[in-house]
């Protein structure tokens, strides 16, 4: 989806409306800037406000997205390039997100070691206990928070496959935090087939 061409196309037919940025914001809940971000393609419409807006500027969803009036003899096709854009950008996003997951554990492994390295010179420098306790306590608490943060990426980020009958879906988190695991495979339970099974994790939606 090029933004800018979105952009422009929002900015054309909220004039042909006959509002302002401001005008436009008041009536969406949202604040005049980031309508200047739509229009100056910085940013999208999130989709909480997407289908009220386009209400408003008196076009469809797929208008938006394709930034321009999309005529019926066109219609299927053009719906067809946008879902399949979208569906490219969540693949990039959950990439993305499983590397971060990746780095933020190596970092937070680090940080606790490293927590703990000063906590031992303390105690060899002859401090008192709780000298080694402060930075330990802080390296866990760290590693914790991050520990549930990948854990929430691992939750979101594309999806698991059922080994039984290939149905892929997105775990609950509950379901992710108390399953027996090997990296990302998880051992859980299909919510398709029922079945028990250790699931990948795929990006891919097919």
């Amino acid at each position: 989806m090029d933004q800018s061409k979105i952009g422009r196309f929002i900015a054309e037919r909220r004039k042909a409306q006959g509002m302002t940025q401001m005008q436009l914001a008041e009536r969406l809940g949202i604040t005049d800037r980031a309508v200047s971000k739509w229009e100056t393609g910085r940013s999208m419409p999130d989709s909480s406000v997407m289908l009220e807006l386009c209400g408003m500027l008196k076009i469809t969803v797929n208008d938006l997205l394709c930034g321009e009036a999309v005529s019926m003899e066109n219609y299927k096709d053009r719906t067809e390039e946008n879902l399949l854009e979208m569906v490219r950008a969540k693949e990039t996003a959950d990439r993305r997100l499983l590397s971060l997951e990746v780095v933020s554990g190596v970092v937070s492994v680090l940080f606790l070691f490293a927590m703990i390295a000063v906590g031992t010179v303390f105690m060899t420098m002859g401090q008192p206990l709780w000298m080694f306790f402060v930075p330990v306590a802080a390296g866990m608490i760290q590693f914790i928070a991050v520990a549930l943060y990948a854990l929430r990426i691992e939750q979101v980020a594309g999806y698991y496959v059922c080994a039984k009958c290939g149905h892929r879906y997105v775990p609950t988190y509950r379901s992710v935090s108390m399953a027996m695991h090997m990296g990302r495979t998880r051992y859980m339970k299909c919510p398709e087939c029922g079945r028990w099974s250790w699931q990948k994790k795929s990006v891919s939606r097919e």
